[in-house]
């Protein structure tokens, strides 16, 4: 919990400072990079972890990882953080970060699940109906398949979900006769 707190706040000083320098877009792109390669890299992830190396090193392997081909301001956050001894929450900040970035651009991700690819036409109604609710929200629709779902969908929007799967239906069924 305190890691995502402090992991948050260098996040939205990253935002503020992006901002005002007008470069969110980029220092967004950047920090999507840097989630992407913590997550596909495990040795990266050990490196930031490991109290054994210290933050010089860590450095030198920022600069040689980024340099180049990051804006300047956040191969300079990057280093910050290493020389504050934060590093291993840069992964948390990147998230963070894209998440405020989101906010603050009124993008509105909208997952939804279903059992089978789902036809356009539904999709756009489903997006409409968002939009009704969201007003001013560009909606980022994440299409997942699970099959275990038997039919309908799955709507997940921030911490709300709606539920309109035939699997849910069937356990609802199912315990409503069991009791």
């Amino acid at each position: 919990m305190k890691g995502t707190i402090v992991a948050s706040r260098y996040a939205k000083s990253l935002l503020e400072l992006s901002i005002e320098k007008n470069n969110i877009d980029k220092i967004n792109e950047d920090m999507v990079q840097l989630s992407e390669i913590c997550k596909e890299s495990k040795e990266l992830t050990n490196l930031l972890k490991n109290p054994i190396v210290n933050s010089d090193k860590k450095a030198n392997v920022f600069d040689k990882l980024f340099k180049g081909k990051v804006d300047d301001l956040s191969l300079s956050f990057i280093q910050l953080i290493t020389k504050n001894k934060r590093e291993n929450l840069l992964p948390n900040i990147a998230y963070s970060f894209t998440l405020l970035y989101k906010e603050h651009k009124h993008i509105l991700d909208v997952e939804l699940v279903s059992a089978q690819p789902i036809d356009d036409a539904t999709k756009t109604k489903i997006i409409e109906k968002v939009k009704t609710k969201y007003d001013g929200y560009t909606i980022n629709l994440i299409e997942k398949t699970d099959v275990s779902l038997i039919g309908g969908f799955i709507i997940k929007i921030k911490d709300k979900q709606l539920d309109a799967s035939i699997a849910s239906q069937l356990t609802n069924l199912k315990n409503i006769l069991l009791n």
